[in-house]
Formats: C-alpha cells, structure tokens, sequence
C-alpha cells in the first residue's frame, strides 16, 4: 500500500499563507499614505494570521496523538505570535488607529526574513473587498 499524499496539508497551507503575508508587509512598506487597498491588505493579514493559527492546532493534533508532547508545545511556542498578531492588526482596522500600523508590521518583519521576494506573485484581487468582509464579521456577531 502506498502512501497518502495531503496537497492540502496545514504546512504547505501554512507556507503559501506565510509567502502572501510577506509580499503583503511588503506592499503595505510602500505605502504612504491609507487607502483602500491598506485597509484592505491589512484586513487580509487578519484573515490570514488566524489561518495560519487554526492549521498549527492540526499540524499539532497528530504529535499528541503520538505523545510528542514536547515538540507540540515547542511548536506552539514558536507560532504564538500569530494570534496576537491577528488580534492587533483587527484592533487597529476596527479602532481605526491607522497611525499604529507602521510600529505593528516592523514587530513583524522578523518572522519573515527567511522569505525572499523577488517579484510579487500574488494579484491584487486576492485582497479587494477584505476590509469590508472584515467589518462585516463584527455586524453578524
């Protein structure tokens, strides 16, 4: 019996959402001023933080199915910034303290050093209308 393959597993996904959070701080660098698309990266940073937090507890479920408890907790450990991260840039879209964006992604340029940006890959339709879906959660909670 062979092997079965996930093309969607939690790490893949996580390094495609990981390669679309660095070309967006990339982007959002650029930029002077706040406009729509900076309303709507940052709101897709949002979006795509707390992907990446929902697919750590899946990467971590089978290590403690198998006991590594260790290794999940270290794990963990090393991807705790993403939720806070998450959190922060939703308080300042929905505070709109816009002036704090720029201190908030420099705290997060270092967890995406070792992505290198040649060329941006990702189009810009992948973030229009974020800002709004983003809003939107708030009203139907």
């Amino acid at each position: 019996m062979s092997r079965v393959i996930n093309p969607n597993a939690p790490g893949k996904l996580r390094n495609q959402l990981m390669r679309t959070c660095a070309e967006i701080i990339k982007r959002l660098s650029q930029k002077t001023e706040v406009d729509d698309d900076v309303m709507d990266m940052t709101a897709l940073l949002v979006f795509s933080f707390r992907e990446i937090d929902e697919g750590i507890d899946q990467a971590v479920a089978a290590w403690e199915k198998r006991d590594y408890w260790v290794k999940a907790a270290r794990f963990r450990n090393e991807w705790i910034w993403v939720r806070e991260a998450a959190d922060n840039l939703e308080r300042i879209i929905r505070e709109e303290q816009w002036d704090e964006l720029p201190p908030s992604l420099i705290k997060l340029v270092q967890h995406f050093e070792d992505i290198k940006i040649a060329r941006y890959t990702r189009k810009p339709t992948l973030w229009k209308g974020a800002y709004e879906r983003l809003l939107e959660e708030q009203a139907a909670d």
